[in-house]
């Protein structure tokens, strides 16, 4: 059996919407990315293994779609919630969990520079060898959503600013590539987007004036969009 015998059950149209066929992998890529995004919210360690089927769903539809930048981006997603996974375990002060924090300028500057290198590299890959319509667009999105991924692994605040940011190009650009389950998907994303804004800005202001033992100092941050406040993680299968 070939690779394209086992996806052909995935990428088949579960229904129309609009008049355009929905496939099942984006309606499953609908319900894991809702749930993804509420559990980051909650900072509830069962985002990341869900986060994983996500980004693999998500790929089969940007890629049957003709976006291959954010296609191979999910690809360096499932890096990243390997690694974000370990991070909001152990990566607070003495291997302990993690907690929220700010940027601090040097990260926004690391962040920044990184953005516009990738977003320079990838227009001309995309212009080059793909049949990418929309390559700045398409480039733009994916490098925001890798600065806002690094960010929600650190547990930085303002990475709830950088996908919300994200959210309001996509939401058009998905709706313009006739996937409307996911530009409605983003809608929902840009709504959880906010609630965890002031989640983590509500958690962090509580530690800040009740400092827990042992979760190490807290850093405010030195620049960005919004300074707020967020919690550590809980163990595995506890909500806050």
């Amino acid at each position: 059996m070939s690779l394209h015998d086992l996806l052909e059950p995935l990428l088949a149209p579960a229904f129309r919407l609009g008049g355009v066929a929905t496939s099942r992998a984006e309606v499953l890529g609908f319900v894991t990315g809702a749930i993804t995004v509420w559990l980051v919210v909650r900072q509830h360690l069962w985002n990341w293994p869900i986060g994983l089927a996500n980004v693999v769903l998500l790929c089969l539809v940007f890629a049957d779609g003709g976006l291959y930048a954010d296609a191979g981006l999910q690809v360096v997603y499932v890096v990243l919630q390997l690694y974000g996974w370990w991070e909001w375990l152990y990566g607070g002060q003495d291997r302990s969990r993690l907690v929220v924090r700010g940027t601090t300028r040097t990260e926004w500057i690391m962040l920044g520079a990184s953005g516009v290198a990738a977003t320079g590299v990838m227009i001309w890959v995309l212009t080059t060898w793909t049949t990418s319509t929309v390559p700045f667009w398409d480039a733009v999105t994916t490098a925001i959503s890798l600065a806002a991924t690094y960010g929600q692994c650190r547990k930085l605040l303002e990475s709830w600013w950088l996908w919300i940011l994200a959210d309001l190009i996509y939401i058009p650009l998905y709706a313009w590539k006739d996937l409307y389950l996911t530009s409605a998907l983003y809608l929902v994303f840009l709504a959880l987007c906010d609630a965890g804004l002031l989640a983590w800005r509500r958690d962090l202001a509580a530690r800040q004036a009740t400092p827990a033992r042992g979760t190490g100092p807290i850093t405010a941050p030195a620049a960005g969009p919004a300074a707020g406040p967020v919690a550590g993680t809980r163990p595995l299968g506890e909500t806050t």
